[in-house]
């Protein structure tokens, strides 16, 4: 119970951190929202006017609170481009986001992991290579240029692919996978890679122990042993790195979905900062900040389950 409790209690600390880092990059930052709003033929009686109705004219630490109450109750303030709250914005775009998120996850979990097991039982013979070369080429395709070539020479030769827009699940399943098999594939082809070389080495670390050549002299089968007990030991590292692929996706999101013009949080914060959304550019950052620390905490929270004794620790 202590161990979830340091956890929660790093997890809040760092929360604030970054809020207060966020906070205080956007007040030096150069340019004034509310000349974004008016625009620049305002005369100085409406500048001040709506500075004193956003408190803009109030002492920062007082702006700062006022944000934080905010961000507990879920009112982040109110868009200067679009003219609505944050929260509805984000709470229209997070569908398409959380499920080009979710299906990048899903397809990284069953490409990768089976396949850094079969290379680690056939180590070092003409599968294991062959997998280990085409896996340090997918590490080093650029997400953008990936997504470009899988619409050149996928998108645009199969019908059912789309290579631009949304189609919600509610409205169709199909057409929903339609739009998002191509941009997770984008985010999962270099996490697949990633994520395959350090299953395989951990197998391979897991298979050179006694305890593996003691199990298998007893006449347990292969599979049993692989599944069983080398899987489940190797569990620490590989949850490890897929933890960091998890916060990976969330970052990746906001170049692809530009790519396929997916609207998204990724596109929406691209526009937000264009136009210097201050407002939404601030809820944007914080709704990737609790994702990421979120995931990290969830990340420990199973550390403790696999291996009880890192709670002891």
């Amino acid at each position: 119970m202590m161990y979830i409790i340091r956890r929660f209690i790093l997890l809040i600390t760092t929360i604030l951190l970054v809020s207060m880092i966020t906070f205080g990059v956007f007040q030096i930052l150069p340019g004034d929202p509310v000349r974004t709003m008016l625009g620049t033929e305002a005369d100085p009686t409406q500048i001040e006017n709506l500075r004193s109705e956003l408190g803009l004219n109030r002492p920062l630490y007082e702006q700062y609170m006022d944000w934080m109450k905010g961000l507990l109750t879920g009112e982040l303030g109110n868009s200067i481009r679009f003219s609505m709250p944050v929260k509805e914005l984000l709470f229209d775009r997070l569908p398409v986001t959380m499920s080009l998120a979710g299906l990048t996850l899903l397809m990284v979990l069953i490409i990768s992991l089976p396949l850094g097991m079969f290379a680690a039982r056939r180590q070092n013979k003409l599968s294991d290579v062959s997998l280990s070369t085409v896996t340090q080429v997918g590490m080093a395709i650029p997400s953008f240029w990936l997504g470009m070539i899988l619409i050149l020479y996928i998108g645009m030769q199969f019908s059912f692919f789309k290579i631009s827009g949304y189609i919600p699940w509610t409205q169709s399943v199909a057409g929903a996978l339609s739009t998002l098999i191509l941009p997770a594939l984008t985010i999962a082809i270099p996490q697949i890679a990633v994520n395959f070389r350090y299953v395989r080495t951990a197998i391979l670390e897991q298979v050179q122990l006694d305890y593996v050549r003691t199990i298998r002299s007893k006449g347990m089968s292969e599979q049993n042993v692989m599944y069983k007990h080398v899987l489940k030991n190797s569990m620490i590292p590989i949850l490890t790195v897929f933890g960091l692929i998890m916060a990976e996706v969330v970052a990746g999101t906001i170049i692809v979905e530009q790519v396929f013009s997916l609207p998204g949080v990724g596109q929406l914060l691209i526009t937000a900062i264009s136009n210097r959304d201050f407002p939404l550019v601030q809820g944007i950052v914080m709704y990737i900040t609790v994702a990421v620390v979120m995931i990290n905490f969830m990340v420990d929270i199973l550390y403790s389950v696999l291996d009880p004794r890192i709670r002891l620790r």
